[in-house]
């Protein structure tokens, strides 16, 4: 009984010590944006959500805005669903990175793969490396 308790503590504090892999997800069929990292919400601002169509492939772009007046590193990564809502890309792809200086707007944008892919999610944490 000692060795199942003591199991279940350590295993609850190591998932309370998890690092969060995103800070914030974009939904980009529904517009809808969530924060989870009330810091990187309080800097960033999504400006635009879109998808484009180039070649016969979709291209997720967003656009966001910094409102802290220093330089802000980030990772993102985009995943692609398609017209049902099932992911189409079987592989992630990696995290990229991206500095978003002091009040500045950029654009992140990947394009699906696969040319079922029309819909996107992408998730933006901070880079604490």
């Amino acid at each position: 009984m000692k060795k199942w308790l003591i199991t279940a503590i350590v295993a609850l504090t190591m998932v309370g010590c998890a690092d969060n892999t995103a800070g914030l997800r974009v939904d980009g069929s529904t517009q809808q944006v969530l924060f989870d990292d009330n810091v990187l919400a309080g800097h960033l601002l999504i400006e635009d959500i879109s998808t484009v169509q180039e070649e016969g492939h979709a291209r997720g772009i967003v656009r966001l805005t910094s409102r802290y007046k220093g330089d802000q590193a980030i990772l993102y990564r985009f995943y692609w669903y398609d017209d049902n809502g099932l992911e189409v890309n079987t592989k992630l792809g990696p995290w990229r990175q991206a500095i978003v200086r002091g009040f500045e707007t950029i654009h992140i944008s990947e394009v699906s793969v696969n040319p079922k892919g029309r819909q996107f999610r992408v998730q933006i944490r901070e880079n604490n490396n």
